[in-house]
């Protein structure tokens, strides 16, 4: 809000301030105007022009025009106006009345959770996003809640000093609305105010997430043990376990910023994504590029921003972008419909990987199979930490992967001849081990017998992997790799000519 101000006492004529909380904007905009020594009017399409005491029932041209006749230090707020923004008649009176306010001490503000700015208003309109509730402002509403509780008697509020401090921190993401209302739950679940409401919140917030239909909680069960082999990345990801701590800031460490994982389907790139989740004890949320396209004009920009800024508020995070490729390919130019729609959302996102805010810490973990769809804006320094390669397990890593698929199926892993098991899936990636498990005890089952050694070689011998279907585009995807990314299992990879 202390740009909104800026911009109010630097007579910018038209401000289009996003927020879905237009009770918290409307209460920070009326402070302003008290500083200020504004008169502040509202319209909406259903209560018509509110002017202090006074209601006028007046369309949504008929507000530009008593704007333009009033005579004064007036802040005149349209909710919802970008309805009618793009009408001729409207775009045209607005753009009459930005000489206007430009002279006067009239100022005016377009609140709606919608960004919609048509091409003739794009120089004349600054654009000011309402952020989610910080600790400060999350705080304050408990503090109210605890203060209505105690003086209605009926509620026991017991929450303790961390409990307070942890759902707070919970809480961040959700709208001060969406907060009161998951309290609000607890407190009918409960009959009272304490620790427990710290997981009612959590819900909230999950489903907060998802109604946004862009991004999506993501409950991470895999860990770090449940990867085999990718010595060097695990290495490299533990060093970092405590990066987001206060003792790290004061150590003068900067916030690391993400990686981006390339190389062989089925070889544990998604499955790392889950695993940071778990070793770093972060949330993970999923960012799915499909989602971000729609067929209105300009939604598809307002989407990425909206996923941005819910990433930021639910910071520290983990935010996976799974097979990136398929969603960025085509991104670095304009010839793609709807007027480079494209070309726009990937700037701002790339923009934003490059300078994001600190404060708020998003770790983005990206996943590629096919860097030639990637545009070179994606790979250049200083949007990722590391690019890490991730190629067909070596002999040893195909034991470690067999030991962990046995025994996650209830199989001890010593009855089963693994060094055979390794030299006979030479070529496998992880998923197609893991396939080749899952075929055999199937096998074993229709028979009546205990999975063998023998049930898992039938299948793997039965099995064409996919480097020998796609042998050509391994080795060329090897080759890229051999001076643009990190070897994420610790081997030199690139000097063996064969799959």
């Amino acid at each position: 809000m202390r740009d909104l101000e800026l911009y109010i006492r630097a007579r910018y004529p038209i401000i289009y301030l996003l927020s879905f909380e237009e009770e918290r904007a409307i209460k920070e905009i009326r402070s302003i105007c008290q500083g200020m020594g504004k008169s502040l009017w509202i319209w909406s399409m259903t209560e018509g022009l509110k002017m202090g005491g006074a209601i006028s029932n007046r369309d949504h041209l008929e507000v530009l025009e008593a704007i333009s006749k009033a005579e004064g230090g007036i802040l005149c707020v349209l909710k919802d106006y970008h309805y009618f923004i793009s009408e001729p008649k409207v775009t045209r009176r607005l753009r009459d009345l930005v000489s206007e306010l430009k002279r006067s001490r009239k100022s005016l503000i377009i609140l709606s959770p919608v960004q919609k700015v048509p091409q003739e208003l794009e120089k004349d309109i600054v654009i000011v996003d309402h952020d989610l509730p910080g600790e400060e402002e999350l705080s304050a509403m408990l503090e109210e809640i605890e203060g209505d509780i105690k003086r209605r008697g009926d509620i026991a509020f017991e929450l303790l000093g961390r409990e307070r401090e942890l759902l707070v921190e919970v809480a961040k993401g959700l709208t001060l609305g969406e907060f009161e209302n998951a309290i609000s739950k607890a407190i009918a679940i409960y009959g009272a105010l304490d620790g427990r409401a710290v997981e009612v919140v959590s819900k909230e917030k999950k489903q907060a997430v998802r109604k946004s239909g862009i991004l999506e909680f993501y409950e991470a069960k895999e860990g770090i043990s449940d990867i085999g082999g990718l010595s060097e990345l695990k290495d490299w990801l533990r060093k970092r376990a405590k990066v987001f701590s206060p003792k790290a800031r004061v150590w003068g460490l900067p916030e690391p910023k993400g990686i981006l994982l390339v190389g062989v389907p089925g070889c544990g790139k998604s499955l790392t994504a889950k695993a940071i989740s778990s070793l770093w004890k972060l949330p993970l949320l999923r960012l799915d590029f499909g989602t971000i396209f729609s067929g209105i004009v300009g939604s598809s920009e307002e989407n990425m921003r909206r996923a941005i800024k819910t990433a930021e508020a639910l910071a520290p995070v983990i935010l996976w972008i799974d097979e990136i490729e398929k969603g960025t390919s085509g991104f670095g130019s304009s010839n793609w419909s709807d007027a480079g729609t494209a070309a726009r959302v990937f700037g701002t996102f790339v923009t934003w990987l490059q300078e994001r805010k600190e404060g708020h810490p998003v770790f983005v973990v990206a996943t590629s199979n096919d860097v030639s769809q990637l545009p070179p804006e994606l790979l250049r320094k200083g949007r990722f930490d590391e690019i890490f390669f991730v190629d067909l397990p070596s002999y040893e890593e195909r034991k470690e992967i067999f030991r962990i698929h046995l025994a996650k199926r209830r199989r001890n892993p010593d009855h089963f001849d693994i060094d055979l098991l390794a030299m006979e899936s030479e070529g496998f990636s992880g998923a197609e081990i893991e396939q080749a498990i899952i075929s055999g005890l199937y096998e074993a089952f229709d028979e009546g017998k205990p999975l063998s050694t023998d049930h898992i070689i039938a299948n793997i011998r039965a099995t064409v992997p996919l480097s020998r279907m796609m042998e050509e585009e391994i080795m060329s995807l090897r080759k890229w790799a051999e001076k643009r990314a990190r070897p994420a299992s610790g081997r030199w990879w690139a000097k063996t000519g064969r799959v």
